[in-house]
């Protein structure tokens, strides 16, 4: 954040020399920098982790001695932990110490999830061990919410994550029942990330919206390997298709807008690199997991290369600069990747790169045809 804030300062008084600003004006947005607040500073990446590891020896030297302390002494230990550490982040949040409470909260959610498991142990309560794990991320969502803590949030979304795959893994009553058609998705994923998502939109901490965007993606790609065959490939590479077309005419229909609308871009950018990613990995998958004929090889390699090179494009167009790099890695990897496929047939080899590069010259056609396009179009509009 210190890099931006540096840059935009120097190009501030560039702005200024060249009278394209007013002295007023550069003064009221330093003003406006400076009061910004700065991020979390290593002070307080520090007390995080400080807070993480004395969460864990905590842990540890209570497992160690567990069997020998009385089930009272047990309790209150649990339990005073607890609210020992809420109000110790009450305390500092008074001092307007926030980094350091938000590491209090975090340490209170340790805690937490400590006690659940240890008060499962101590009472021989036997159940689902995945719910143990859900109990704690929604405790971890109500500190989040509560107490507005984007530390809170972030550890419950890892938790929903580790709650979810565990599900998967093990299967439950939430809809787990097999590895057959559509009754292997894990739904109840969904609400809880929304959840989430709404604490993190509350909150205005975006790259928290990120993460949940991140574990949504994930999940996503994950359900395409619970269906036999390829079906559930070709769902996720359907439904990231779609979600890269919906965020492309969104990001088309507001660009150049103010406020609302350059918001919508912004959501939209990053919208369209989590469809990019479910989209290519279910392609991925199709092409170099399954077993495919050569035409059908072939088939999947152009509709690939055909949506990193308009992803690509689309990117530079619209200044999704994210998006752009996303595509420029996947075509790499896929490049790579065919050859790696084909490397035992050099008739198969040049076919293959033979068609790609028919393709790829095509596509670079139709997006130098559609640039001059716009180019007359915005000349005849400011004429």
């Amino acid at each position: 954040m210190w890099i931006s804030r540096r840059r935009l300062a120097e190009d501030l008084a560039r702005w200024r020399a060249n009278d394209w600003v007013t002295a007023e004006g550069e003064s009221h947005v330093r003003h406006d920098l400076l009061e910004r607040g700065a991020g979390p500073g290593l002070p307080v990446v520090l007390g995080i982790l400080g807070v993480v590891l004395l969460g864990f020896a905590a842990m540890s030297f209570v497992a160690a001695n567990w069997q020998d302390m009385p089930r009272l002494l047990r309790l209150a230990m649990i339990f005073s932990g607890l609210f020992g550490a809420y109000a110790a982040a009450a305390g500092l949040f008074a001092r307007g110490l926030d980094g350091f409470a938000h590491a209090a909260i975090l340490l209170g959610i340790a805690v937490f999830g400590a006690g659940i498991m240890l008060i499962a142990q101590m009472y021989h309560i036997e159940g689902h061990p995945p719910d143990a794990v859900l109990l704690w991320a929604m405790g971890g969502l109500a500190a989040g919410i509560l107490l507005r803590s984007n530390p809170a949030l972030a550890a419950a979304t890892v938790l929903f994550g580790v709650w979810s795959c565990w599900e998967l893994l093990g299967g439950s009553v939430f809809g787990i029942y097999g590895r057959e058609g559509l009754r292997a998705v894990h739904w109840a994923l969904l609400p809880a990330a929304a959840a989430v998502a709404v604490g993190f939109a509350l909150n205005r901490w975006w790259p928290g919206v990120h993460l949940v965007g991140a574990l949504l993606t994930g999940w996503l790609i994950l359900q395409g390997y619970l269906f036999h065959g390829d079906l559930g490939h070709v769902v996720v590479a359907l439904t990231g298709a779609a979600v890269v077309l919906g965020a492309l005419y969104v990001s088309r229909a507001s660009k150049g807008g103010q406020g609302q609308e350059a918001l919508m871009v912004d959501w939209a950018s990053a919208i369209l690199g989590y469809g990019l990613i479910a989209a290519f990995s279910g392609l991925w998958a199709m092409q170099f997991f399954l077993r495919q004929e050569t035409g059908a090889l072939v088939l999947l390699a152009a509709l690939t290369l055909a949506l990193l090179v308009v992803v690509i494009h689309q990117g530079l167009m619209l200044g999704h600069r994210g998006a752009v790099w996303l595509g420029y890695v996947g075509f790499s990897a896929e490049i790579f990747a065919l050859y790696v496929k084909t490397v035992g047939s050099l008739a198969g080899s040049s076919l293959f790169f033979l068609v790609a590069g028919v393709i790829v010259i095509a596509l670079a056609a139709m997006a130098w045809w559609l640039h001059q396009a716009e180019s007359r179009h915005a000349a005849e509009t400011l004429s």
